[in-house]
């Protein structure tokens, strides 16, 4: 019998709308949590199938550290002029005050994964680009300690927290399953030295991504504009929803989104001095430890470093190109040049030809650049998890990030890639999340995995 199978989901985004400065306050559905709950109780109440004990793994985002807006006079760490303006940041204690405001706003979720915990099913979580902040030892502390307390049984604090372990890469089990958040294949999200993840300019607090300076400067500031979503428009679609808000409010956006650009570019600048150094050789001997701990190796510890892509907030090119500025600098450019044609060529006779190749250059260009800003990762993780499995044995890539579930072979039909959805709400006309999970367990020796989904009447196979 193996001693373990695994319940995996990712993707919760517990506090999510947990928003201290929000003019409308948007509640997301109290559904998640019942369906959440009813989910782990059914899985504690119910053994696995040839194994002893359930391993709960949540492969990241389950705390969203980075989408709440949080104001409180508790910190110890002083604000900077920026947490002044856009609530509490990710300085240690800062989000310890956040993980407080979701344990009580999700107490019931808490409550059911401590009653996991408590029957004797290890729980393992991966830090996503959403909650790098368990990175802190005193917030994984608070977190065990909030299970603890939330389990209501007799049980000693030692054994109980000893069954809770956080893992900011990743979880494997040899030759069965590898499981990742999958944020390290996305640009737009991955984090710089993933086991040191500190600010260069102030390890106090965790260095930021572009996905967490979009979110605090311009999205969550703005009356309507959501977290998902709003990443896809166009320059027009921006221009619409602007002018949509009203002069006031535009200029404010417009204002909010230069400041944004600014903190880019000052976050660039962040990783080109000698403290960035240090931080990338603290990195490396992290790396050095996590090899020695799992026993597979620094060599191939690197080799699965150097799948991840590099983060667009590296390149001036890239960071115009994911807040649209390239496109808009083609058109400023292109519009100058088409009324110099106007100008000088309506006299030359040539004006017509002249403006009909601006106006192809423009168009040409502009698709260009469209296709260098991919916004979707899921090509690219799936791509990265065939290599993966060739990297490390297993029979289940696992990785969550997209909020899209999906299963499909890799490697050559040797492994299969499942991303196992999420459970936060997505845009409200395109319904809930799947609330899917995936079942992963060793019979007769063979590694098996079964995507499901929740539903009023329990777990069930999701079919896409």
């Amino acid at each position: 019998m193996s001693p373990e199978a695994l319940l995996v989901f990712s993707d919760v985004h517990l506090g999510s709308d947990l928003n201290d400065r929000a003019v409308v306050h948007t509640r997301r559905s109290a559904r998640i949590d019942r369906d959440l709950v009813k989910l782990l109780e059914h899985y504690a109440a119910t053994p696995p199938e040839g194994a002893e004990r359930w391993r709960v793994v949540i492969a990241g985002d389950f705390i969203d550290f980075i989408g709440m807006v949080i104001d409180s006079d508790a910190a110890m760490t002083a604000l900077t002029d920026e947490e002044r303006e856009h609530g509490l940041g990710n300085a240690q204690d800062h989000a310890r005050e956040k993980l407080r405001r979701v344990a009580a706003r999700h107490h019931d979720v808490f409550e059911a994964l401590a009653k996991m915990v408590a029957r004797g099913n290890p729980l393992t979580v991966v830090h996503g680009n959403h909650d790098v902040e368990l990175h802190w030892p005193e917030v994984q502390n608070d977190f065990r300690r909030v299970l603890f307390d939330a389990a209501g049984d007799a049980i000693d604090e030692a054994e109980f927290s000893a069954r809770v372990e956080f893992n900011p890469w990743f979880f494997y089990w040899n030759g069965v399953a590898y499981i990742e958040h999958g944020h390290q294949y996305d640009p737009f999200c991955a984090t710089e030295n993933l086991m040191a993840p500190l600010s260069p300019l102030d390890p106090r607090r965790v260095a930021r991504g572009f996905c967490e300076i979009l979110l605090r400067y311009v999205v969550r500031p703005t009356v309507g504009l959501r977290e998902n979503g709003h990443e896809r428009m166009g320059i027009a679609g921006y221009v619409a929803f602007g002018m949509n808000l009203g002069v006031r409010n535009m200029i404010k956006l417009g204002v909010r989104f230069f400041e944004a650009v600014i903190e880019l570019f000052r976050l660039r600048r962040e990783y080109l001095g000698e403290s960035a150094r240090a931080l990338r050789e603290e990195h490396e001997r992290r790396m050095a430890l996590l090899a020695e701990a799992t026993r597979i190796g620094i060599e191939r510890v690197r080799a699965l470093a150097a799948l991840q892509v590099p983060p667009v907030t590296r390149s001036i090119r890239g960071i115009l190109a994911s807040v649209l500025l390239d496109r808009l600098a083609l058109a400023l450019a292109c519009s100058i040049l088409l009324v110099v044609t106007g100008i000088l060529g309506i006299r030359a006779g040539h004006f017509f030809v002249a403006s009909a190749c601006i106006a192809a250059g423009w168009v040409l260009g502009h698709r260009y650049l469209s296709k260098q800003r991919n916004l979707d990762p899921a090509e690219q993780m799936a791509e990265r998890a065939s290599q993966l499995a060739r990297l490390l044995p297993a029979a289940f890539v696992v990785m969550g990030h997209t909020h899209a579930p999906i299963e499909k072979p890799v490697a050559d039909g040797q492994a299969t890639y499942i991303n196992v959805g999420a459970w936060a709400e997505e845009e409200p006309e395109e319904g809930s999340a799947p609330r899917t999970h995936l079942v992963i367990a060793l019979r007769d020796g063979k590694a098996t995995a079964e995507l499901r989904t929740w539903s009023a009447d329990g777990p069930r196979r999701f079919i896409a």
